[in-house]
C-alpha cells in the first residue's frame, strides 16, 4: 500500500508554493479529502486539477483517483485501529481468556501491520541492503533480539551484519559508517532517546538510514531515508514488547525473502551451501 499523507510529507521540503498549499490542506483534512473530487480539492486550495495530478504524479500515483483511493484505504485503517481495540489483560481474566487476548492481540497487529506496508518502500530497502557494502543494525531491549534475528538470517546469504549488544558499541559502529553503509533502526517507539543518537550519528557520516517504528510521527522515522512501519496497538500495561516484536520479526521476514527472491538463484546456491546438516557416525 502506497501511504499518501507519508509520501506528502517526505516530499513536502522540495514541493513547489502552489504543491505546498495542496499538501498542507490534504494533510490538515485528510479524511474530508478522501471524499473530494479534483475539482473540489483544486477550488478548496486556490489551484488547479493539473497541479493536483502533477503532485500526484510526482508521488508516484498513477494520477488523482489513484491517490485517493489510497487516501481513503489510510483513513479506514486509522478508524479500524479504533474500532479494534482488544481490550487489555486483566487481574481477574482466566487463562483461556489470556491465551485469546494474547494471541489475537498478535493477529491484528500483524494484520494492521500488513496494510501500512508501502510496497515502493520495501522495493527500495532490499535493493539499498543489496548495494550497501556494510549493514549496521541498531536496537536496545526487545528490538535488539529483532536486530539479532536479522543478523542470523542475512548472514545465512552471505550478507554480512554488525549488531552489537550495548549501545555504546552501537555508537561506536554508527561513527565507523560511510555512505556506503545502510543502517536499520529499531525502536518502536521511535523515540529512544539511545537510537536517536545512533540515527543522527549515521546521518551525518551520509550512510543510508531505514527505520522500523510504530505508525506516525516521530523523531527516527522523521530521519530516516526509508520508513518502515508496525502497528501502534501495545497493550497498556506493556511489561515487554509483545505484539510490536512480533510485527517487527514478520518485517525482517519480509525484508529477508524479498531479497532472496531477488536474487533467487545465487541465495539458493548459497543457503544450500551454508546448510549445516548432521555427520552419521
Amino acid at each position: 500500500m502506497k501511504i499518501a499523507t507519508i509520501r506528502l510529507k517526505e516530499y513536502y521540503e522540495q514541493a513547489s508554493t502552489t504543491e505546498k498549499e495542496i499538501i498542507s490542506y490534504i494533510l490538515a483534512n485528510p479524511e474530508e479529502t478522501s471524499k473530494l473530487t479534483i475539482y473540489q480539492l483544486a477550488e478548496r486550495t486556490f489551484s488547479s486539477p493539473a497541479s493536483i495530478i502533477r503532485l500526484c504524479k510526482k508521488n508516484s500515483f498513477n494520477g488523482y483517483k489513484e491517490f485517493s483511493k489510497s487516501l481513503l484505504f489510510e483513513q479506514a485503517v486509522r478508524k479500524n485501529y479504533k474500532n479494534k481495540r482488544i481490550t487489555d489483560v486483566t487481574k481477574v481474566d482466566s487463562v483461556k481468556e489470556v491465551v485469546d487476548k494474547v494471541t489475537n492481540k498478535n493477529i491484528l497487529s500483524l494484520e494492521e501491520t500488513t496494510s501500512l506496508l508501502d510496497y515502493d518502500v520495501i522495493d527500495a530497502c532490499v535493493k539499498s541492503i543489496y548495494r550497501c557494502e556494510k549493514l549496521v543494525l541498531f536496537g536496545i531491549g526487545a528490538s535488539l533480539i529483532v536486530a539479532k534475528d536479522a543478523q542470523l538470517k542475512f548472514t545465512r546469504i552471505n550478507k554480512m551484519v554488525y549488531v552489537a549488544e550495548d549501545w555504546h558499541t552501537q555508537l561506536l559502529m554508527a561513527k565507523n559508517m560511510t555512505a556506503h553503509d545502510i543502517g536499520i533502526v529499531i525502536s518502536y517507539s521511535g523515540e529512544t532517546e539511545e537510537m536517536i543518537q545512533c540515527a543522527k550519528t549515521v546521518q551525518e557520516n551520509q550512510a543510508e538510514l531505514i527505520s522500523i517504528t510504530k505508525y506516525g510521527s516521530a523523531t527516527i522515522s522523521d530521519m530516516a531515508d526509508h520508513k518502515l512501519f508496525v502497528a501502534a496497538n501495545e497493550y497498556a500495561f506493556r511489561s515487554g514488547a509483545m505484539s510490536s516484536r512480533i510485527s517487527q520479526l514478520n518485517l525482517i521476514d519480509i525484508l529477508y525473502t524479498t531479497y532472496v527472491n531477488m536474487h533467487y538463484e545465487k541465495s539458493i546456491e548459497i543457503l544450500e551451501k551454508n546448510q549445516i546438516k548432521k555427520e552419521s557416525h
